[in-house]
């Protein structure tokens, strides 16, 4: 577990956090700019004197009641900014060779090989870093964190610098990281689409607080935060590629802990493949009996636990839960997954919707987050 609490004040901005990470997968601290996500990334790193305690799992870096504060220098992470800031007079190989350096042969976890094939850069180490593409230069940056064998990776908005193409050259190079080293990463972004591809844990930050936190998925489907009226507000789930059919070119998503699939165009991965997909409210419509005569492929059986109005006046929002024990009240054991459906007020009243009663989740299109 990754524990922080930092606690900042200044002229014009006062930072009180406390956070409690997991210490796998990617834990993105989301919120508008100016709200301390990156004040508090500098904090974990030791380059913001915050006041408070942070600590990776028993190793304590602060802790100013016992007057404890380790170094920026000393703290075993890795830390990836909006630019890449490469050395210029060496190559890509040079720029690499450095962030290994910098960590003794004993310490290495991580091959420099491994981070070279994870991130594509095998045919870029002789390359001038001056003559490298923003993508190609970001990567070459985070795998020279890499290079450290950290025991946390911390990155600040490292797709804010790049345009639309670069990120999405980027983006699958980030998520085969996420997939295949078991480092925990705080990644700070203000991008919900790049949230939804690749954090697990979510922190929403207001003006130097923490305002929610928790799993991806069920903090999404909050209807009492402001990122639920979002007009791409909606949420993610996690699967498996659990059939495909040919005929058709789609692909049933069987989705994890809710013993339920949902169809979606065939991807052409293999049985087995997981996948994370976004589902968005205004993709959801409910009704209180499955539907016979409709183009809607995707009917599951949900329980209705939440409603909120909408930021229009016409419009509600509704959370149901669909999957393995569900549409059997309130009073079951809390199971399956949540889906976040965006009705007019007038449909809402009409279905006479209301916490516990079982209705059917219709879903028009699922994305996947390729």
């Amino acid at each position: 577990m990754i524990d922080a609490e930092l606690r900042l004040a200044r002229a014009d901005f006062t930072l009180d956090v406390a956070l409690a990470l997991p210490e796998r997968g990617v834990s993105a601290l989301f919120g508008p700019s100016g709200c301390g996500k990156t004040t508090v990334l500098r904090a974990l790193a030791g380059l913001e004197r915050a006041q408070g305690r942070v600590a990776l799992g028993s190793e304590v870096w602060q802790d100013d009641a016992r007057g404890r504060f380790v170094p920026t220098h000393h703290r075993p992470l890795g830390y990836v900014i909006q630019e890449s800031a490469l050395f210029s007079h060496l190559d890509v190989r040079g720029n690499l060779d450095y962030g290994l350096k910098r960590i003794a042969p004993a310490q290495r976890r991580i091959a420099l090989a491994q981070v070279v094939e994870l991130l594509g850069l095998g045919a870029l180490l002789g390359r001038r870093t001056t003559t490298l593409s923003g993508g190609e230069r970001q990567r070459v940056a985070i795998a020279r964190a890499l290079a450290t064998s950290p025991q946390l990776l911390l990155m600040d908005e490292p797709l804010a610098a790049l345009d639309a193409q670069r990120k999405a050259e980027l983006l699958p190079y980030l998520k085969t990281l996420h997939a295949e080293l078991a480092i925990p990463v705080v990644y700070v972004s203000h991008a919900l689409d790049e949230v939804a591809q690749l954090a697990d844990h979510l922190v929403l930050l207001e003006a130097g607080r923490v305002v929610a936190a928790g799993p991806l998925a069920e903090t999404l489907a909050r209807l009492d935060l402001a990122v639920s009226r979002d007009e791409s507000a909606g949420v993610v789930l996690e699967g498996v590629v659990g059939e495909r059919d040919a005929r058709w070119q789609l692909a049933r998503l069987d989705i994890a802990g809710a013993e339920c699939g949902l169809w979606a165009r065939d991807p052409g991965l293999p049985l087995g493949r997981r996948v994370r997909v976004r589902v968005l409210a205004r993709d959801v419509s409910l009704a209180c009996a499955p539907q016979t005569a409709t183009s809607i492929g995707n009917q599951l059986r949900a329980t209705v636990e939440a409603m909120a109005d909408d930021t229009h006046p016409a419009l509600a929002l509704v959370r149901v839960r669909v999957g393995k024990g569900v549409g059997v009240g309130l009073g079951a054991e809390v199971s399956g997954v949540p889906l976040v459906a965006r009705l007019t007020r007038r449909s809402a009243h009409a279905l006479a919707l209301a916490p516990g009663m079982a209705v059917w989740a219709q879903v028009k299109t699922v994305a996947l987050l390729e």
